[in-house]
């Protein structure tokens, strides 16, 4: 499996290279000699340092800490929440350790995650471990697709439930690094986490039609979340259309703004403790450590930490909300990643990630293709019309599902008059051409009465993204068999 290379910066490359040839003298000559070096030392405490470093290290904290900012920030902001409800009456949001399910596809004005999908029903809830663990609730879905995806604070994933693992309906638990308890009768499986504070989303696929929307409501019922103390071994059930509505949060055009400049200091201390170093990660957590001690005692130096952080936002995670500005090429200007909820060091690819589609599935669950580009390396925009055909025998290559969805330039769904913002698995009305062939049209106009069952509405002269999910994929679709066929301009 290949990984894009992180890129850290000079420093950090540096850094590394330093580490290397500490690592190579502490080597052994022989198998006889043994080192005498049991630790190798950090930053001093109360040195003297200079503001043009301090900034330094202040960019390259910023751009690491902010997928976990981000994940800890959720956990902040719905935490006092009384009850599961709906925020702004659309958006699924809990009170720590518990979650909330939608009834049916995510509203299109929904803004607190970026990339939001009408394939599946969505469920969502944070999740600290260090108050205590939590059950999840799996019904009987049937022959019906449902993943739950749960992430720790880093965002990768530490739980495998779903329909790709044969997970059997029961009870599971998720318990923290620390946690020490007694797993209660009729618990299926322990995971572990490597974090205390987590992300969890069940997503349970639905047909776009009126039957399905029925049908599946009796599965939806079964699926909960709560503390270990509220479990008795007895199945909870609930009306999820039922839920209370809160009141909106700040409106915009973009994902709603998880990580603050002016706070990420604040809340360095906290993702350290609570995330602890990967296997060599120790001098990095040493420096971030020995940073939030000078923001604490020097407000001049934390004010140019704050200063440098807004700069990193704009100047360098800001762009990789543009899909082209990251992943691994494929032909025709499409991209992906290969190691998504699974980056472990790869910090590029973590924010990157974040900052355009945070919580994705690992790629075994979900394969995931990205298209800002047409054929010719123009950007995508609803002034022209484009078709995207996939081959006889050539759609994404699933056990579950596909679809193909248009996101604005904000990464969230375009309005349009046939409210449809993506196709695939879900459309029975696709027709394809005669030589067996699948040609989806791509345009802000009507292809034509005929083509309707097969036109994906664009936006009129404004920039548009379009990205593939490809559902408990299969090999060729994860081993670079099958790629995505070209976005071709038309006019």
């Amino acid at each position: 499996m290949n990984h894009a290379r992180p890129r850290q910066g000079l420093f950090a490359l540096t850094f590394a290279a330093a580490l290397t040839a500490s690592a190579l003298l502490a080597t052994p000559l022989y198998a006889s000699e043994t080192s005498t070096i049991s630790n190798v030392a950090g930053p001093v405490a109360g040195t003297r340092v200079t503001e043009p470093y301090v900034r330094m290290m202040a960019r390259e904290a910023y751009f690491w800490g902010w997928p976990m900012a981000n994940i800890f920030n959720r956990r902040q902001a719905f935490k006092d929440l009384p009850e599961p409800g709906l925020m702004g009456g659309i958006v699924p949001v809990a009170p720590i350790n518990r979650l909330a399910m939608l009834s049916d596809y995510i509203d299109p004005a929904e803004r607190l995650v970026a990339c939001p999908n009408q394939d599946v029903v969505y469920g969502a809830g944070s999740i600290a471990l260090d108050l205590e663990p939590v059950v999840l609730q799996v019904p009987d879905f049937g022959s019906r697709f449902w993943v739950y995806q749960v992430v720790d604070l880093r965002s990768d994933s530490f739980a495998e439930l779903g329909k790709m693992y044969d997970t059997q309906p029961g009870f599971y638990l998720l318990a923290g690094p620390d946690w020490k308890g007694e797993v209660p009768a009729g618990i299926n499986k322990v995971f572990r986490a490597r974090t205390n504070t987590g992300f969890v989303i069940p997503r349970v696929f639905q047909d776009d039609s009126a039957a399905d929307r029925s049908a599946i409501q009796a599965s939806l019922s079964g699926v909960d979340m709560y503390p270990l103390s509220q479990y008795d071994g007895k199945v909870k059930h609930r009306d999820w259309a039922k839920l209370p509505k809160f009141p909106a949060q700040a409106a915009g055009s973009g994902e709603t703004k998880w990580v603050m400049p002016e706070k990420f200091f604040d809340e360095l201390p906290a993702l350290l403790n609570d995330a602890k170093p990967l296997p060599g990660e120790e001098a990095r957590y040493a420096q971030m450590a020995a940073l939030s001690a000078i923001a604490k005692a020097d407000p001049q130096l934390k004010a140019a930490m704050i200063d440098e952080a807004k700069k990193a936002d704009s100047e360098v995670i800001d762009p990789l909300l543009q899909f082209r500005n990251y992943g691994l090429p494929l032909p025709d200007h499409w991209s992906t990643v290969s190691n998504g909820a699974a980056f472990g060091t790869d910090y590029f690819s973590r924010t990157a990630v974040a900052r355009s589609n945070i919580f994705v599935n690992q790629q075994k669950e979900t394969k995931y293709f990205y298209q800002d580009l047409d054929k010719s390396g123009t950007r995508l925009n609803g002034q022209n019309g484009y078709s995207v055909t996939f081959a006889k025998g050539q759609l994404p290559p699933v056990k579950g599902f596909w679809s193909l969805t248009l996101y604005n330039e904000q990464h969230f769904f375009s309005p349009n008059a046939l409210k449809r913002y993506s196709i695939g698995t879900k459309n029975k009305a696709l027709q394809a051409n005669a030589d067996g062939s699948l040609t989806i049209y791509v345009q802000s106009d009507s292809p034509g009465k005929d083509k309707e069952s097969n036109w994906l509405p664009a936006p009129k002269g404004a920039d548009f993204s379009l990205y593939i999910r490809a559902y408990w994929p299969e090999a060729a679709a994860l081993n670079g068999q099958w790629v995505p066929p070209a976005v071709v301009k038309n006019n």
